[in-house]
């Protein structure tokens, strides 16, 4: 437990998009509480959380063992990192696809209740 703790400060105080990812995960719990989900959304979107920070957490694992093993520049090296780029890329990209099919009818909802009514 110790060192996953160690490991998850070592990502959140190096990763730049982490701190994308922190704000995105905040956010999205604030609304989804705000929303009061259902058990099979917040289920659904716990999922897709998870699978974004699973891809950081990778990525980040690839970039500094890439690092380790080839400290100087190298095409493959380049080519490792940015496969896991992509990797954390698309795990980003369902995921606003899922929040937007799971967070969007009923936010909708939401906010034209809050507008008044001409």
């Amino acid at each position: 437990m110790r060192n996953a703790i160690i490991g998850w400060w070592h990502v959140i105080r190096t990763q730049k998009n982490a701190w994308i990812h922190l704000l995105a995960t905040v956010t999205i719990v604030l609304i989804g509480f705000w929303l009061n989900l259902s058990l099979q959304d917040w289920s659904v979107l716990l999922l897709v959380i998870a699978l974004v920070w699973i891809a950081e957490f990778l990525n980040t694992a690839l970039e500094i063992i890439v690092d380790l093993a080839s400290p100087d520049m190298h095409p493959l090296a380049r080519v490792g990192k940015d496969v896991g780029a992509a990797a954390v890329l698309i795990a980003a990209a369902v995921a606003v696809i899922i929040g937007i099919l799971l967070l969007g009818p009923p936010l909708m909802v939401k906010i034209n209740a809050l507008l008044p009514v001409n």
